[in-house]
């Protein structure tokens, strides 16, 4: 019987709708950990997460059996519905519409989880949109400005 073997690393980025500062220490573990359980339900593994109130990292092991486009919709669809259980002042949570993922070789994965644990840090020097730029330009990725920042 012929066995189908598969590994697919993926790096996704994507902010809160209008980068609204959402995502605070209250809820930032808990959020984490309820994205990682959608990943789980879709054969997938969570192996670094973080962020900055207004945006998150994940890395994720993917399945072969899903496309990134529908993984991502449920983990944005799913989470966001469970952010507004968590009282009022997250009544009016969103998820751009769109996201951003990058492939990641397996030997990158150490310097991926490096770069999303030190996310705090790295957004007191450097704003969302010039670190979005740069996987940009790194990926050879052509984007719109005016479509890329919702």
């Amino acid at each position: 019987m012929a066995q189908t073997l598969f590994s697919s690393y993926f790096h996704i980025v994507f902010s809160t709708k209008n980068r609204f500062r959402f995502i605070d220490p209250e809820i930032e573990d808990e959020l984490y950990a309820y994205i990682g359980g959608i990943l789980r339900n879709h054969d997938g593994k969570l192996l670094s997460a973080g962020g900055d109130a207004d945006h998150g990292h994940l890395l994720v092991s993917m399945s072969k059996n899903h496309l990134v486009p529908d993984l991502i919709g449920s983990v944005k669809r799913d989470s966001s519905k469970w952010i507004k259980t968590k009282g009022f002042k997250y009544s009016k949570f969103g998820w751009q519409d769109g996201y951003s993922a990058f492939s990641v070789g397996y030997s990158q994965i150490p310097v991926v989880e490096k770069y999303i644990a030190n996310q705090k840090e790295h957004h007191k020097k450097h704003l969302f949109e010039d670190e979005m730029r740069g996987f940009y330009r790194r990926y050879k990725i052509d984007f719109d400005e005016k479509y890329v920042w919702d």
